[in-house]
């Protein structure tokens, strides 16, 4: 594998660490072992897959290169937004109706699912209804609009509603935006303490976990897939689930031409007090219309948080606060007093299509990868049909296969000059 930052195999000293409780703690795989799956990736995708496998009565064996939810899934801006990465305008034309409507509903069975695993395993980790989608360019005040009455009229989904100029700046108190949609089946929670919580509850349901355990390489052959660790232990299984998402790069091939990794920032201010509700009025998450989108909402103590801008290189960015504080500046002029208490870098994955990359990789390894940032909504449902899949239950996974999710140009060794300039133009686009 290519060497990984040290920073991603570590709870940063986030917002969300300061206000997760205590994180469970798992051993370290220390000597060769057995199990009928293994699991790479402790984040919500690997924790879902072990815990449902794990109440299926299977062995299951999980292993994460740092600690628990250290990657995307304890580190994200915590937003829950309504159906796939990309809208039901481009999956209905690129898959056909019939596919797109599946998806939908997809989609859909993702937000019950994940409101029924806080609810099922008690999951403490607020949970707020409420979205705004907020348009920075009134040209496309319009299409948002249309879009909310497709969702209405094709999908039966009225929980959408457009928002003029003045209603978005009702609510949101700044005057980057034009109008937007107000999405209240949508919202935001606390990503660590989901993280936490599944990770309970799997090992509760008898999967065992091992943290520090970085697997390194993987071989197939003799009816069995064996998977190395960085310490040199390893684990002989029949089946084997890649959830690692953009910290896996280098571990497989396969998964590598399809998702690159790829860094986002996030900060959070001081506590704002009564000002913070002069900044987004119902509690509502918001993320805007960028193509590098601004991602923001208001914490339980009453503080900003705020994700903006991103970076292609491998290693994180040093100092976050810095960084991301001109891009609240841009939104919120008016906080230009306000001190920045935290600030930290993720890495996610990505695709050519913004699709999420889920297959069947041969007749032993499946991967769910790629989120592309939507892994909140999607990754504990994708765990659990991975699981599914294992136990011979096909028809979801099959539908996730019909996702186009083409290879990049040029394989691993040109994704990231061709692909960089591509983010980087737009990027340019985003700030002129």
């Amino acid at each position: 594998m290519r060497p990984r930052d040290p920073s991603t195999a570590a709870h940063p000293a986030s917002w969300y660490a300061a206000t997760a409780g205590t994180p469970p703690a798992f051993p370290t795989l220390q000597a060769d072992t057995r199990a009928d799956v293994v699991v790479v990736g402790g984040g919500y995708t690997g924790l879902s897959a072990a815990l449902h496998l794990a109440q299926a009565g299977m062995e299951v064996v999980l292993l994460e290169a740092g600690r628990v939810g250290c990657g995307a899934s304890g580190r994200n801006g915590g937003q829950i937004h309504t159906g796939q990465r990309r809208d039901q305008e481009y999956l209905e034309a690129h898959l056909g109706k019939d596919d797109a409507r599946k998806l939908w509903d997809l989609s859909q069975d993702a937000k019950a699912f994940l409101r029924q695993l806080i609810t099922t395993h008690d999951i403490p980790c607020d949970l707020v209804d409420g979205l705004i989608h907020a348009d920075h360019k009134p040209g496309y005040v319009a299409h948002g609009h249309a879009y909310a009455r497709h969702l209405r009229e094709a999908y039966g989904y009225d929980q959408i509603t457009p928002l003029s100029r003045d209603e978005v700046r009702a609510l949101v108190g700044s005057p980057a935006y034009y109008g937007g949609t107000l999405d209240t089946g949508a919202g935001h929670l606390h990503p660590l303490k989901l993280a936490f919580g599944l990770a309970r509850a799997a090992q509760t349901a008898g999967a065992r976990i091992f943290e520090q355990s970085a697997a390194v390489a993987i071989s197939e052959g003799g009816g069995a897939v064996r998977i190395t660790t960085a310490g040199g232990a390893v684990v002989q299984t029949d089946r084997l689930l890649e959830c690692g998402n953009g910290l896996m790069d280098g571990l497989d091939r396969r998964v590598d031409t399809h998702v690159m990794p790829i860094n986002n920032y996030i900060a959070v201010t001081e506590p704002l007090g009564a000002r913070a509700r002069t900044l987004i009025r119902n509690g509502a998450a918001v993320a805007d219309s960028r193509f590098v989108v601004n991602y923001f909402r208001l914490t339980p103590d009453d503080r900003l948080l705020f994700g903006g801008g991103e970076s292609y290189r491998r290693a994180l960015r040093a100092n976050v606060p810095a960084f991301v504080r001109p891009f609240i500046l841009k939104v919120f002029p008016q906080l230009a007093d306000v001190r920045v208490d935290y600030g930290w870098g993720g890495t996610l994955g990505i695709t050519m299509t913004r699709n999420p990359f889920v297959r069947r990789l041969s007749e032993r390894v499946l991967v769910a990868a790629g989120y592309s940032g939507q892994g909140v909504l999607l990754a504990p449902l994708f765990g659990r049909i991975l699981a599914e899949a294992v136990a011979g239950r096909l028809d979801r996974l099959a539908v996730l296969e019909r996702f186009p999710v083409p290879a990049f140009p040029g394989g691993t060794a040109l994704r990231y000059p061709l692909l960089v300039a591509g983010l980087s133009y737009y990027a340019l686009r985003d700030r002129l």
